[in-house]
């Protein structure tokens, strides 16, 4: 354990605004024991329960004699704990993990070739809006230790992402992290890695041997967790180096399944405006898709950023479908089922599809080696595609 002189330390977020928080303070005493203060609008409900979990971090950390404030807006345990963890890390400086049960509701797996259409980011250090994130039916939840989080505060909010993943129900969604730029998210990867994430998202990603280096060092935490789960990579090109580099990083590890696009950080690169036509950042995304494409993994589109205008949302959707992405990223839930509606497959797509997979399955019942559609003979890539669209059509409740 690290040994610091610190002795008093606080975390978590308090004001009118915040909802499904606390705020926590921790000042260690050489004397005196526990003293522990809630302020809560439900402690009349739930003191005595807040009051015992308080008491059980602080033997966990081998707190004896500290003074304990806690101003309660609502927070669940996880996050309670959370707190209490950061804040006492704080001080101390311990490894320790005050850890909450992993719920059964979150026990699924994701597939490398899983359906990312839409992917939604939450704030890492804002648990009222990890809540209900799934409810919402993203096909994968973003919880965001980058930019979302300010520089003081990335230390707890790894601890709340950890907890979040053992504890919050994300209804069937992809449960995915994007880390900090490295170094520092090295860090990220060891608080969340053995607690039940699916997807790392890298962002700024430039360098293929970075991305070799986080493969490397995230089979080497499961490891040393004895677990044999698989977490794939999503890294994310944001400069006019990353997308020079676009095929290299794509190929650069087998873990990865899918590489986005970040046009916000991407247009300040190259020293433009994001527009509405975005015509200033086509090459960049045509490029992206094609490098995806050669690679065999999923290309994702950039976020769209005014969550007011829907029929612009709409119109940038139908063109990133139109370049060849399959998913955008999306900052507000009502932009899930514009996304969704955008990417899912048109009736006469599905028809073809059926057509194609039908001839497929005959040809192969049959044992001829050739597929043909009347005068036309199917590849192999063909026939997948169209198993994939049937089999989104499905998914999607369209069939």
């Amino acid at each position: 354990m690290e040994q610091r002189n610190i002795i008093s330390a606080t975390a978590g977020n308090t004001g009118d605004k915040v909802r499904s928080d606390c705020y926590v303070s921790v000042e260690k005493k050489k004397t005196g024991g526990i003293s522990i203060d809630i302020q809560s609008k439900v402690k009349s409900m739930y003191g005595r329960h807040m009051h015992d979990l308080t008491e059980r971090v602080l033997v966990f950390f081998d707190i004896a004699h500290a003074e304990v404030k806690i101003i309660d807006t609502g927070a669940l345990d996880f996050v309670i704990m959370a707190r209490l963890e950061a804040a006492i890390k704080k001080i101390t400086g311990s490894n320790g993990s005050f850890l909450p049960e992993f719920i059964p509701e979150n026990d699924y797996p994701t597939q490398r070739d899983a359906f990312r259409f839409s992917r939604l980011y939450v704030p890492g250090n804002s648990p009222a809006l990890m809540l209900n994130a799934g409810i919402h039916k993203p096909n994968g939840v973003i919880l965001d230790l980058e930019d979302s989080v300010a520089p003081n505060k990335k230390e707890e909010a790894r601890i709340l992402v950890r907890n979040a993943l053992l504890q919050v129900n994300f209804y069937g969604a992809e449960r995915m992290v994007r880390i900090n730029p490295l170094p520092a998210g090295l860090e990220d990867l060891k608080a969340v890695i053995p607690h039940n994430v699916h997807v790392i998202l890298v962002p700024k990603a430039e360098k293929p041997d970075d991305l070799v280096l986080i493969d490397k060092v995230i089979r080497d935490i499961l490891k040393d967790a004895g677990s044999d789960r698989e977490v794939f990579l999503m890294p994310i090109i944001e400069t006019a180096l990353g997308v020079e580099n676009a095929y290299l990083l794509a190929t650069s590890t087998p873990s990865i399944v899918a590489m986005a696009i970040g046009l916000e950080d991407y247009t300040a690169d190259i020293g433009v405006s994001r527009t509405a036509g975005g015509s200033e950042s086509l090459y960049a995304r045509t490029r992206l898709v094609n490098a995806c494409k050669a690679a065999g993994i999923q290309p994702i589109d950039s976020v769209f950023s005014d969550v007011s205008d829907m029929e612009g949302l709409e119109r940038n959707a139908k063109t990133s479908r139109a370049l060849g992405f399959e998913g955008m990223g999306c900052i507000h839930p009502r932009q899930i089922r514009v996304i969704h509606k955008a990417f899912e497959p048109t009736p006469e797509e599905i028809e073809k599809a059926q057509k194609i997979v039908d001839s497929f399955t005959k040809a192969s019942k049959q044992g001829l080696g050739v597929v043909s559609l009347g005068t036309k003979m199917i590849d192999l890539p063909v026939v997948k595609r169209a198993q994939r669209v049937v089999a989104l059509a499905n998914q999607m409740g369209i069939l």
